[in-house]
């Protein structure tokens, strides 16, 4: 009896160890599984690391691309506006100038046609005597005539010098020569009617007599 329970504890003994051993095998088994495991995800990571360096790496070449498109387009809109500002400066400039070109074309016309009524008064008020350039009336004509005067040199309009000057063609126009030993050459002795310059332009030519 003693010896059949004996058996009996040994077996029940052995087959604890067994599943003890089982256990532990199995532990072993798990840890190799875990470190494989563990191995693979570190790749994965790895893996998705390098991805994600990738196309960063992508990402950031293609915001270099578009920035280097926009650059370029910039440059281009700045020049094509700079190249209408020009164009734009320079038709207005053009419009100035024809439209004081015009202007003056016009003003010549006018006060060319006021020539006349000058040398009328220049004519009248050399004729007057002493006395009568005392007379009220004459001294009226006198004012008007400085009045009209000071408006053609706000207007730009001058005479042209003549007498003693040396003949220019481009100011005087000489109706008659002669010989005067007593004066230089080329010089103007006379002036028949007075010549005006409007600005820079010949608004009348001096009649002039020219010696030697």
């Amino acid at each position: 009896m003693e010896e059949t329970k004996k058996e009996f504890d040994e077996s029940i003994l052995k087959e604890d160890t067994q599943d003890v051993l089982s256990e532990e095998e199995q532990e072993v088994s798990g840890e190799g599984q875990t470190e494989e495991e563990a191995g693979t995800a570190e790749e994965a990571v790895a893996e998705d690391a390098k991805k994600e360096k990738k196309e960063k790496k992508k990402s950031a070449k293609a915001l270099e691309v578009e920035l280097k498109k926009s650059q370029e387009k910039v440059a281009e809109l700045t020049d094509r506006y700079q190249r209408l500002m020009a164009e734009f400066e320079n038709a207005r400039k053009r419009t100035a100038k024809e439209q004081s070109r015009m202007y003056d074309v016009g003003a010549k016309e006018v006060l060319g046609k006021l020539l006349p009524v000058v040398d009328n008064f220049e004519r009248g008020l050399e004729v007057l005597t002493e006395e009568e350039k005392e007379d009220a009336f004459a001294q009226g004509i006198e004012k008007i005539y400085q009045q009209l005067m000071s408006v053609f040199e706000e207007l730009g309009v001058k005479a042209i010098k003549a007498v003693g000057q040396e003949f220019n063609a481009d100011f005087h126009n000489a109706v008659m020569h002669a010989e005067d030993e007593e004066m230089g050459e080329n010089l103007v002795s006379e002036e028949f009617q007075k010549g005006y310059m409007y600005k820079e332009d010949v608004l009348r030519y001096s009649m002039v007599k020219v010696v030697n």
